[in-house]
């Protein structure tokens, strides 16, 4: 029995959902997702390339900022395959083991994102609070022990999501709403009880997205606090306008986050093109508008791209 369930399994395929409604218009809507993909990949990498290569960069602010680079980059990676395959060649059908690899990665990065803004809310903190010992707080390796651990944490996380649905039975036509896989979706198949993969999920959302969400928001109000205590007006503006572009990051981040939860939970009838528009801006646009922020907002960055590109046409 145990056979020929493992062998159903291995043959089990899942079936993606494009656009909804707009399928004769998907080889058009290739361009502006294809489009987005380039400004997501090739700005972000841009970042971690000028920060690696430009001294002045290697500071913590900067740091995280590459981190922060990293996990769009994955984001953006992960979800590449399927999305355009379905815009430019209708491939629907995934092997299930690649839709669960698929699963692991989306939702692994995104926690990695999660994680690396609250460590950023941590950097901000401290460069207000204790700007003389900015430096020695927020040495070299503790930034590195803080980029593991946020790594370990998200894969320990998220590894056991798609151990657990590989042990369900499926056997019914496996539809996923959206052009990628996604946890929601799956446990949605599987011809048995999924409350134990339910509640794991509840669970990991909980203690990381809504602890991080609650501990940015926290060290917010201790920055806030700590610069109404700065007697000048220039000084508070000029420690606030520190934390503009992390400001940014965070609502890019969670509000479209908060939009999708939102809308599956009050507007189920609403149309499928509104759900799926909603799931991609949640993915889309933090990789896409974050190095474009901090790009325009941060004069070093601009600096440090401008430097690279120069350093190569002196070397060609």
């Amino acid at each position: 029995m145990g056979a020929e369930s493992n062998e159903s399994l291995d043959l089990l395929s899942v079936f993606l959902t494009g656009i909804p409604g707009l399928e004769v218009q998907h080889g058009w809507l290739s361009i502006p997702f294809f489009f987005l993909y380039i400004v997501a990949i090739v700005g972000n990498s841009l970042i971690m390339a000028a920060v690696k290569v430009d001294p002045v960069l290697h500071e913590p602010m900067y740091l995280f900022l590459s981190m922060l680079a990293v996990t769009e980059v994955g984001v953006s990676v992960s979800t590449l395959p399927t999305v355009m395959g379905i815009l430019w060649f209708d491939a629907r059908r995934v092997d299930f083991d690649g839709c669960l690899a698929q699963m692991f990665f989306i939702h692994t990065f995104s926690c990695m994102e999660s994680g690396v803004l609250l460590a950023m809310s941590y950097d901000r903190f401290v460069a207000i609070y204790n700007p003389l010992r900015y430096t020695a707080i927020l040495t070299l390796p503790r930034i590195i022990c803080m980029g593991l651990s946020i790594t370990l944490k998200s894969v320990a996380l998220m590894a056991p999501l798609p151990v657990l649905l590989k042990q369900l039975p499926y056997c019914h036509t496996n539809i996923l709403s959206h052009s990628y896989c996604l946890h929601s979706d799956l446990i949605q198949l599987p011809c048995a009880d999924t409350k134990l993969n339910s509640i794991l999920g509840l669970a990991i959302v909980l203690s990381t997205f809504g602890l991080d969400s609650l501990l940015i928001v926290v060290s917010y109000v201790l920055i806030l606090y700590t610069v109404l205590g700065i007697a000048s007006g220039e000084g508070r503006w000029k420690a606030l306008n520190t934390c503009v572009s992390h400001i940014s990051a965070v609502l890019v981040y969670y509000v479209p986050m908060i939009g999708v939860s939102v809308m599956h939970r009050v507007a189920k009838h609403a149309s499928p093109v509104v759900h799926t528009l909603m799931s991609s801006i949640y993915l889309f646009v933090p990789p896409v508008l974050n190095p474009i922020i901090y790009s325009v907002k941060t004069q070093p960055i601009r600096q440090g791209i401008a430097t690279m590109f120069s350093c190569k046409r002196g070397f060609l």
